[in-house]
């Protein structure tokens, strides 16, 4: 407990002076763990398989309420250009990358061919709370790199779902037969989309209610923290009754909320909006800290303040996770590391995800764009989720000690290349889009 609140109290003092660094916090907190670990003073050890039920259920909540946060943040229509590239990066782009993984593996490492498989499932998705710095920072910023790397951590966290159950009941069966027709039908033609519309339509009309029925009572105490949490929910238990994925539906809650704010703007400008309806701003940048009865009775006031509650609570949980997880992956960084962890991150940041990602070649995007998504493929806290469901349903022996030791090898590396690069690398994005802009270029923002 001292040991927490005194990190905890180092990142709220020193904040300015940690922006100002060449890295992330991730890095910050993945040395901390190490420190605090058995490589270090050696406070505390973790088992993350023998503690992998508390794992799993720790990491499903901090991924479902990023997966819904994020997906609020994305407010350009889901038939805007700018989806295109996160729905290539979530969807082929991320199969090749399973395959690469996978193939590197088995004939690379030696990993047996479902566990090299559950390996590439485990590690192609990108992470939605440890790619904050490249990600959409609010929902007025619309520069498709970003767009596309928000985007497709919000999809593939469910979209890799599918590839983990098919190699755990590949390893399970003992080999290809029937079984495959029965997952190919359920888990991908049936669970995703009817996962993301589901999701959808459930924040987009309770988001909706809540919205009008704000206004209409003028209720400026509403609890919007509990309306996150009771809409995240409904939207996964959803999901998973009628055989879907509960983090997709999660992620289309989000953006099913944010089409409400959207739809309600439209309909009721924000009294201090002088733009065209088309043009509104998001609802929760015209509205203050707190609002009085009387202003709540404006919708889109009312939509702000909704909006804006949810995003403080998901962001101060999205660090509270960021701080614990990522420490936790330094402590057992010394019980798991594994050197071939250096060949198969360097094959997948360097080989694997870059070669994939030529794919977005087909998408409105520009090449400085395509290259830093192609380089910003960050592992973490989701794949901790998904190690740790891949041990609770008959993940064991050999191939468990293999696939946790490169998982958490992995995602330490991931983090400390990409943490390290990102400042440096987006200021270079950055002076390229001032140059394009001055210059009157024609490159999408």
């Amino acid at each position: 407990m001292t040991f927490v609140s005194g990190l905890l109290l180092l990142m709220a003092l020193a904040s300015s002076y940690v922006r100002d660094l060449p890295l992330t916090t991730s890095v910050l907190y993945l040395l901390v763990g190490i420190v605090i670990g058995p490589l270090g003073v050696e406070i505390v050890a973790l088992d993350l398989i023998a503690s992998a039920a508390t794992l799993e259920r720790i990491t499903e909540v901090a991924v479902v309420i990023a997966l819904f946060i994020g997906g609020l943040k994305l407010r350009l229509r889901p038939s805007d250009p700018a989806w295109r590239a996160a729905v290539v990066l979530a969807g082929p782009v991320m199969i090749l990358t399973i395959a690469g993984i996978a193939a590197v593996a088995h004939l690379g490492l030696g990993v047996p061919w479902p566990g090299a498989l559950l390996l590439g499932a485990i590690l192609a998705p990108t992470d939605p709370v440890l790619a904050s710095a490249v990600a959409v920072a609010d929902a007025r910023d619309h520069d498709r790199m970003r767009y596309g790397l928000s985007g497709e951590a919000g999809l593939n966290d469910g979209t890799a779902f599918p590839f983990v159950v098919l190699a755990l009941s590949w390893s399970a069966e003992g080999g290809i037969g029937g079984w495959l027709f029965e997952w190919a039908a359920h888990r991908l033609l049936w669970a995703i989309p009817a996962s993301l519309a589901l999701g959808f339509l459930f924040g987009r009309i309770i988001g909706r209610f809540a919205i009008l029925l704000r206004a209409n009572r003028r209720d400026a105490t509403a609890p919007s923290d509990f309306l996150a949490l009771a809409l995240i929910g409904v939207a996964y238990v959803a999901a998973e009754l009628v055989g879907g994925w509960g983090f997709l539906s999660v992620f289309a809650a989000g953006v099913g909320l944010r089409a409400a704010e959207l739809s309600v703007v439209r309909e009721s400008p924000h009294p201090e909006s002088k733009l065209e309806p088309g043009e509104h701003p998001p609802a929760e940048e015209l509205v203050a800290a707190k609002e009085e009865a009387d202003a709540i009775e404006q919708p889109a006031v009312a939509a702000g303040v909704l909006v804006s509650e949810t995003l403080s609570f998901g962001d101060t949980v999205e660090r509270l996770v960021e701080a614990g997880m990522i420490v936790a992956v330094g402590v057992a960084l010394s019980s798991y590391w594994d050197v071939r962890a250096l060949a198969l991150a360097a094959a997948l940041f360097f080989v694997i995800r870059p070669l994939a990602s030529l794919l977005l070649a087909f998408t409105p995007t520009s090449r400085p764009q395509r290259r830093m998504m192609a380089w910003f493929g960050i592992r973490g806290i989701g794949s901790l989720y998904y190690l740790a469901y891949s041990i609770a349903h008959g993940l064991d022996g050999a191939v468990a000690t293999d696939v946790v030791a490169l998982t958490v090898s992995v995602i330490a590396l991931s983090i400390l290349v990409h943490g390290i690069s990102s400042t440096p690398l987006l200021k270079r994005y950055e002076r390229a889009l001032e140059r394009d802009q001055r210059s009157g270029s024609s490159a999408t923002p």
